[in-house]
This record gives C-alpha cells, sequence and structure tokens, in this order.
C-alpha cells in the first residue's frame, strides 16, 4: 500500500516523463522541473544541478534553487573536488547529515555565498554508466536528516534528468544532421525558381556566371524584396562548389548571443542550455557556401570574429581556444546603405573591403518592368495550383495595373498581391479590382491609355516612371541618371522618344 507521499511522487514522475517525452525545446526549464520536483519531494530547502564540462574538466551550475541561487551559479569545482566534484569522480551517490565536519566540503564556497550547509544529498546523473552530472539537495526542513529512501527517490529524479540531456542531444544531434543533409543534396530544382526577362536582369546572370567561377566574397545589395537570396542561390549553383553545402543564416533573425553560437558553434557548458558541443553554420559549410543575410545587422564583435574567417579561414568556438580552419565561400546580402553605416562607425571599415570585393546590385522591380508580367505569371500559376483554383490569367486592365504600380515591397509584394488575388477572385479572369492595389503609391496609368498591348503598357509606365523620377530632382537630368542608374546621355533620348516635357518650361 502507497503512503500519500508516494502517490504525490509517483505522479510527479508521470508529469515529468510526459514533458521528456514531449518537450526538447527548452531543455533548462525542463531540467529545472525536476530538481524544483525533487526538492519539494524531499523537503530540501536549496538544491542545485551541476553538469560536467569535459574539455576543463570542471562542473558547472545549470541550475540552482533556493535563495542563494543566482550566488551558487557563479561557482564552478574541479572533478574531484568538493562533495559534488567527489560524486562526479566516484561516480557514486552520497548522504551527508552532517556537512560542517565532512572534509570533502568547501567552507570557501559556502561562506561566500553566506548559506550553511547542515546536511545534504548529492547523486550522479548517468548516461550509459558514465557521470555527465551531478544533483545536490541541501538542508531538509525542520532539522531533519534525509533518508536512504530519500535517496533513492533522488536518484529516480537524476535518471530522468539524464534522459532529458541525452534526449535533446540526440534531438540537436538529429537537427543538425537533417540540416547538413538538406544543404548537401540541394540541387538548382531545390532553389527559389528563377524568373527573368528584364535586360537588366539578364545582365546580372551573365555577370553571375563570370563571379560564380572564382572564391571572392560577394556582397549583394538592393531594397528588401527584391530576391536577393535568389541571386546567392544563383552564384552557389553555378560555381564549382555547387555540390557542397550551400548554407544560410538571416542575421537580423537571433539576439548577438545566439547568433555567435549560430555561426560559429559552441563547446558544452559554454553558456545555459549549452548541454553539448554543437557545429556553427560555418563548420557545416565547409567546402561550400554561406549566405550571410541581412549581414549590415551583424553586431560589431561578430564583425570582428567574421573578418578574421574570411582573412585567416579559423575561427574558435563559443567557449573553446581551439581554432578551427574550414573552406567557405562567403556571399553577404543587405537592404542597409551600408557605406552610410561605415560612415557612421556602425559597420567596419575593413569588413566592407573584405565583403564587397565582387558588389552585385539588384535594381528594385520598378526599374526592370519587363520581368513583371512574368513574374506574375509564375506567381499565378503557382497559387492557382496550389489552391486548386481556375483561372484563365489576368485582364488587361489587371495588367496595366500591375505594370503601373511602383511596388515598393519588389517581387515578395508583387507575390502577395498575385497570392491575395488568385485566392479572392471570383470571376474568370484576375481583375483589376482583385489586386487591392493602393493607386496612390504609383505612378498611375489610367484605363484605356493607348493600345492594350503588353508593350504599349511597358512603355506607359517608363513614360510616367521616368517623369516622376525627373520631377523629385527637379528636371535635373545629371542626378535623374544617377538614380535610374542609366547614362545621361541615354535619358536624353528617352525623354524625348516618350515625349515627356518639363511643365515649367512651357
Amino acid at each position: 500500500m502507497l503512503s500519500t507521499i508516494d502517490v504525490q511522487k509517483f505522479n510527479t514522475l508521470i508529469e515529468i516523463n510526459n514533458l521528456i517525452n514531449s518537450n526538447y525545446s527548452d531543455v533548462h526549464a525542463l531540467l529545472t522541473q525536476i530538481v524544483d520536483s525533487a526538492t519539494r519531494l524531499s523537503e530540501g530547502e536549496a538544491s542545485s544541478l551541476l553538469l560536467v564540462n569535459e574539455k576543463t574538466n570542471e562542473l558547472y551550475v545549470e541550475v540552482a534553487l533556493g535563495i542563494k541561487g543566482p550566488d551558487v551559479k557563479k561557482f564552478t569545482v574541479k572533478i574531484g573536488e568538493g562533495i559534488a566534484g567527489w560524486v562526479a569522480q566516484h561516480n557514486k551517490p552520497l548522504i551527508i547529515n552532517d556537512v560542517e565536519s565532512d572534509r570533502r566540503h568547501l567552507q570557501s564556497i559556502a561562506k561566500q555565498i553566506g548559506y550553511p550547509s547542515r546536511t545534504m544529498m548529492a547523486v550522479p546523473m548517468r548516461i550509459k554508466d558514465k557521470c555527465i552530472g551531478v544533483i545536490e539537495i541541501i538542508n531538509k526542513k525542520n532539522d531533519k536528516y534525509f533518508t536512504q529512501d530519500d535517496l533513492e527517490w533522488l536518484e529516480i529524479f537524476a535518471n530522468q534528468a539524464a534522459i532529458t540531456i541525452q534526449n535533446a542531444q540526440s534531438f540537436e544531434k538529429a537537427r543538425d544532421t537533417i540540416q547538413l543533409l538538406r544543404d548537401q543534396l540541394k540541387t538548382d530544382h531545390d532553389y527559389h525558381a528563377f524568373v527573368a526577362k528584364s535586360p537588366a536582369i539578364l545582365s546580372i546572370i551573365d555577370l553571375i556566371d563570370r563571379i560564380a567561377k572564382t572564391d571572392s566574397s560577394v556582397l549583394i545589395l538592393g531594397e528588401s524584396g527584391v530576391g536577393k537570396e535568389i541571386f546567392a542561390e544563383q552564384i552557389h549553383a553555378r560555381s564549382a562548389r555547387s555540390t557542397q553545402p550551400f548554407v544560410r543564416v538571416n542575421c537580423a533573425v537571433l539576439p548577438e548571443g545566439l547568433l555567435e553560437s549560430e555561426l560559429f558553434g559552441h563547446v558544452k557548458g559554454a553558456f545555459t542550455d549549452a548541454i553539448q558541443t554543437r557545429r556553427g553554420r560555418f563548420e557545416m559549410a565547409d567546402g561550400g557556401t554561406i549566405f550571410l543575410d541581412e549581414i549590415g545587422d551583424l553586431p560589431l564583435p561578430l564583425q570582428a570574429k567574421l573578418l578574421r574567417v574570411i582573412q585567416q579561414k579559423t575561427f574558435e568556438k563559443v567557449g573553446s581556444d581551439i581554432s578551427i580552419t574550414v573552406d567557405v565561400r562567403i556571399l553577404a546580402a543587405t537592404n542597409r546603405d551600408i557605406e552610410a553605416q561605415v560612415e557612421r562607425g556602425e559597420f567596419r571599415r575593413d569588413l566592407y573591403y573584405r565583403l564587397n570585393v565582387l558588389p552585385l546590385y539588384i535594381p528594385p522591380l520598378r526599374q526592370r518592368p519587363e520581368d513583371i508580367p512574368e513574374l506574375a505569371k509564375f506567381f499565378f500559376e503557382q497559387t492557382c495550383k496550389k489552391n486548386k483554383k481556375q483561372f484563365k490569367g489576368f485582364s488587361n486592365e489587371a495588367m496595366e495595373s500591375l505594370l503601373a504600380y511602383s511596388w515598393p515591397g519588389n517581387v515578395r509584394e508583387l507575390e502577395n498581391c498575385v497570392e491575395r488575388a488568385c485566392i479572392t477572385g471570383s470571376n474568370e479572369w484576375i481583375r483589376r479590382e482583385d489586386l487591392f492595389l493602393n493607386s496612390g503609391s504609383a505612378p498611375r496609368v489610367q484605363a484605356g491609355e493607348g493600345s492594350r498591348d503588353l508593350k504599349n503598357a511597358i512603355t506607359v509606365f517608363k513614360a510616367h516612371f521616368i517623369q516622376k523620377v525627373l520631377e523629385e530632382n527637379n528636371w535635373n537630368q545629371t542626378e535623374t541618371a544617377k538614380v535610374l542608374d542609366i547614362q545621361r546621355t541615354y535619358l536624353s533620348r528617352l525623354i524625348k522618344e516618350l515625349g515627356l516635357v518639363n511643365p515649367k518650361e512651357n
């Protein structure tokens, strides 16, 4: 017949086991819950969970509960040092009901913490009979002594903690392996589809064919949504590294601490939740290409480490002093004015020059209207297939609207627009009103202006767009040509061909 406390312990074990089998996303929280349960059910006042750092031959505190918990987490102990160190070294549990008189007790640490230890239990956490850590419960409440029954239950909780860590290690290893296999198995067909018809983009592809043959760094510039990642994919796919990994990192997504670990990896015990050594993206990309998107968001301390990788091909994992050598080509991208960042001291000048060996500027969609019909058709066919819709295509008015709009969100906005129209449209053709375009942010083309063929629509778009940029620059043709990234003589010819007139000269 189980006692009341036994029922409570069994229920707690079942609850924790369910959590272990369903959740590896927050290992620290799960370990904390295990230690908290063990402390509460053994009537302890304080507790800690220490993990072995094999590289330094030390125990570091992963979980510390009790009023002095934050102070306890500052300390590490050598294997064999102190009660926890003895347990780790001998892989045996202990009950000590007179801690002050035990020669293994580290009184120096106890004095610094300011928390006297009277009684203690300490048990090893084992994976395949190897001690990976220690759980300690300190001071049984009401001046009681810990019993053998308490120790046996604590060993059960220690086994649960070990299973949690083992599962998390397996999960992390499997995740890294899957990511590596994805990178290694990628082919051109696995990348984003590449759709282009405009002379501007076709000339960039010609340039990419030449760039791809080198191993130099490439800095891809352009507004948000122009598809910089797609061009990075094309560089890798056309290079001699195409059969090797293509690894992507968005530098704007993760905070600095996690980003460093993501890029360079970490060793076990380097920080909270570092329960095993992990490879970073640079190591995973060895032999291939790494794409660093939003490089302008990279924190300055990491910029220095990245510069060293470019210069020396070496780096250290977080928490390690062992250098790792890799052979990786670096492609970087940003939508920021990175030269302005350099002038403001927000981006290292030496790193900028190292990345900007081969600059590649991707023009916004408004400067390459020939791509709009091709991209719209591609997104249209994709969305119709995905949502099992059957439209005949875009009406003439809808295509005119697509060509007249300025697309501040570029290709990404066009994709969303077409997808929305295909989902909400109810006629045989996608109509102008299905697009829900804000005409106020676009060069305006009146419905029915000229013939409705595609060539004329593109001409109308060019005329309105160039006139808009001319007006923004007070009809200064030199400045306008710079904005449009064309020769001044070519702009002058376009003004004549399109019949554009400065209203101030009339």
